[in-house]
């Protein structure tokens, strides 16, 4: 049986991929950093990637490695991975490594102001490179932003009496769901290098992504447009934020998300 490995496995992108591989009775480990498992039933290694601590330990015996571990810091996403593939270049059998990523690591320039919201696709876009050059077999899929965290946003902004919101900036989020079934199918499948964009069904305005956000959640608040300056902002206003041509899109959408919050 193949034994698939899950970094990250108790965070945002990793938890559902971990929960839908245990209830089809795969064969299954987490590599986790600080917390505690779950999911009865579910073996959790406890490893530190930034670190380099209990990694090859972990990942023993991983036929397929699914990377979904990451932090919002340039310097520990891309040690996090290259201690990952160090690890999995060690394996007797080289293991079939599946990444997620950000659509636009490779078209949004990031400098300056731009580092503050838009970072994480520079950090994304090195440790896609620390995979490209890793010598494993390597599947990465690029996925949008996921509902639930474009909600935990709206839901901190919702907080101020006066919401600012970048003007002209467009969002395309997809399930967190829907990204883990993409995810397992990738992983059971033959290396297939970069595959093609993940997103959710629409894209939207980030205003429209607050305001009904707003109305689902019963709270009024006026909305600023906000300029923003540089090249970062110009590249994502222009939708290098968003799926390129040939992408594979998600059915469920942001109103449906919304609705379920509510229920």
């Amino acid at each position: 049986m193949t034994l698939v490995l899950v970094t990250g496995g108790t965070g945002r992108a990793g938890r559902p991929v971990v929960q839908r591989l245990h209830d089809a009775g795969r064969e299954l480990r987490v590599l986790s950093h600080s917390r505690e498992g779950t999911i009865d039933g579910v073996e959790y290694a406890r490893a530190d990637l930034v670190k380099d601590e209990g990694v090859d330990q972990a990942i023993r015996g991983a036929n397929v490695i699914i990377h979904c571990a990451g932090v919002p810091s340039f310097g520990r996403d891309q040690a996090m991975t290259t201690n990952l593939v160090r690890a999995a270049r060690r394996l007797p059998e080289p293991p079939h490594l599946v990444k997620i990523s950000v659509v636009g690591a490779d078209r949004v320039p990031v400098g300056g102001l731009g580092k503050l919201m838009f970072g994480y696709f520079e950090s994304m876009r090195a440790t896609e490179r620390a995979v490209e050059g890793s010598g494993l077999p390597w599947t990465t899929l690029r996925a949008t932003q996921f509902y639930d965290a474009v909600a935990l946003i709206a839901r901190a902004m919702a907080k101020l009496p006066l919401i600012p919101v970048p003007s002209g900036v467009r969002f395309q989020p997809v399930d967190t769901g829907e990204v883990a079934d993409r995810l397992i199918a990738l992983a059971d499948g033959a290396p297939a290098g970069l595959a093609p964009d993940f997103a959710g069904p629409t894209a939207y305005p980030m205003a429209d992504l607050i305001r009904s956000y707003l109305e689902a959640v019963g709270r009024h608040r006026a909305l600023m447009p906000v300029h923003l300056p540089g090249k970062t902002a110009r590249a994502v206003k222009d939708g290098a934020n968003l799926p390129a041509g040939g992408a594979s899109l998600g059915h469920r959408t942001w109103e449906e998300f919304l609705a379920d919050q509510k229920g």
